[in-house]
């Protein structure tokens, strides 16, 4: 029989820690999959309890891996032949899927989860091992095997592969329910985002334009790095803050040392205003501490204080060299790098506060009407559907 890897083989990972939530994170796991895989049409998904089957049914597994890798919730997963519960067909697979011609160094793990199966795990391993040694120059090595072929025995039928992949660890996106993330051209937001996506929370982005100060390439820069992070839920909306108007209204009102603390102030607000809008529960930003001068605490005390909304930033304690690897990791940081700058940079005054003061904030606001401008803002927020496959595709429905 010629054997081919039919199935994928995919491990749940910390989803075995969730007890009586264990159903509701399998489901969600299965669901995002299925969004995820949606350009492979053949597929067929069967959710155990301790693993997920995909039927290939001739799609490329190679490509079909690749997605898997992107879908948070799995802790690894395999290509893996199925073949019928004897040790004759475990061994016909093996001589079909291995090429014994080249010497390699090898181990073989078996699980035996059908206790009834004529062989334990050691004698399978065993059998498997002499077979192998038998028919070529092959050497066992338990430690570091440049080969691991993996079995794992079911009541149906027994699984045989020879590669353990990698998955992208954490929780299916979607059980920590929703929030709102700024996202800005630079390194640290989009991988706040990721990490956001990693513990399960299904993101909104919030990006703030400023036309003409900012350029059309820094638009598309932000939509090109949304691009790279939405494999990881899906697709990501993305909402455009018109935010020209209101940044030349606080240059006019206060100090210029002053001008960021008050931006981001106002984007807080604005983001507030949005997320609640939208359903979400949280904020998230790419702030981490004593970066630059809107993130040393005394900054973060002035700015979180217009909002009662929990606040979350991954990368708060991060330097920037685990920032960037992260990004490198991600494939964003050749993106995030692009000299195309943000409302925030092209506005940096020569000597930002680093120590404000939440009541002289207060008393600059006071000067005019800001809650009119903010509220046009998130009236006005343009509502943008990104897909990592897909083009950019303006949203005018609600999602709810």
């Amino acid at each position: 029989m010629d054997y081919r890897y039919d199935h994928i083989l995919i491990r749940y990972g910390e989803l075995s820690l969730k007890g009586k939530n264990r159903k509701n994170f399998i489901h969600r796991l299965s669901d995002n999959l299925k969004k995820a895989l949606k350009g492979f049409p053949t597929l067929e998904f069967e959710a155990q309890y301790d693993r997920m089957y995909v039927y290939l049914h001739q799609e490329d597994c190679d490509a079909v891996c690749e997605v898997i890798a992107k879908v948070f919730g799995i802790s690894s997963f395999s290509p893996a032949m199925k073949v019928e519960p004897t040790m004759e067909a475990v061994l016909d697979s093996i001589n079909q899927a291995i090429d014994l011609s080249t010497p390699h160094t090898f181990k073989v793990k078996a699980r035996r989860h059908d206790k009834s199966f004529e062989l334990n795990s050691d004698a399978i391993n065993r059998a498997v091992a002499t077979q192998i040694l038998k028919n070529s120059d092959w050497k066992v090595d338990v430690h570091h095997p440049e080969v691991t072929i993996l079995i794992e025995v079911r009541a149906d039928a027994i699984y045989v592969m020879t590669e353990k992949i990698e998955g992208a660890g954490g929780f299916p996106v979607g059980v920590g329910g929703r929030a709102m993330v700024l996202l800005s051209g630079g390194i640290d937001s989009p991988v706040a985002a990721y990490l956001m996506m990693k513990r399960g929370i299904h993101l909104e982005a919030i990006h703030f334009a400023a036309p003409p100060y900012t350029s059309a390439e820094a638009r598309d820069k932000v939509f090109q790095l949304a691009r790279l992070i939405a494999p990881y839920q899906g697709d990501l909306v993305v909402h455009v803050v018109p935010f020209t108007t209101l940044q030349l209204a606080i240059y006019q009102h206060a100090p210029e040392s002053y001008a960021i603390t008050l931006m981001r102030r106002m984007m807080m607000r604005i983001a507030d205003g949005l997320a609640q809008k939208r359903h979400c529960l949280a904020i998230g930003t790419g702030e981490s501490v004593g970066q630059v001068a809107s993130q040393t605490l005394e900054s973060m005390n002035c700015i979180n204080a217009v909002t009662n909304m929990p606040m979350i930033r991954p990368v708060v304690c991060m330097d920037k060299v685990e920032i960037i690897d992260i990004a490198r990791h991600i494939g964003t940081y050749e993106t995030s790098i692009l000299p195309f700058e943000d409302c925030c940079t092209i506005f940096t005054p020569k000597a930002p506060v680093t120590k404000p003061r939440k009541e002289k904030c207060e008393a600059y606001e006071a000067r005019w009407d800001w809650q009119e401008m903010v509220d046009d803002c998130i009236n006005m927020a343009e509502m943008v559907r990104i897909s990592f496959k897909d083009e950019v595709k303006n949203e005018e429905e609600d999602l709810f």
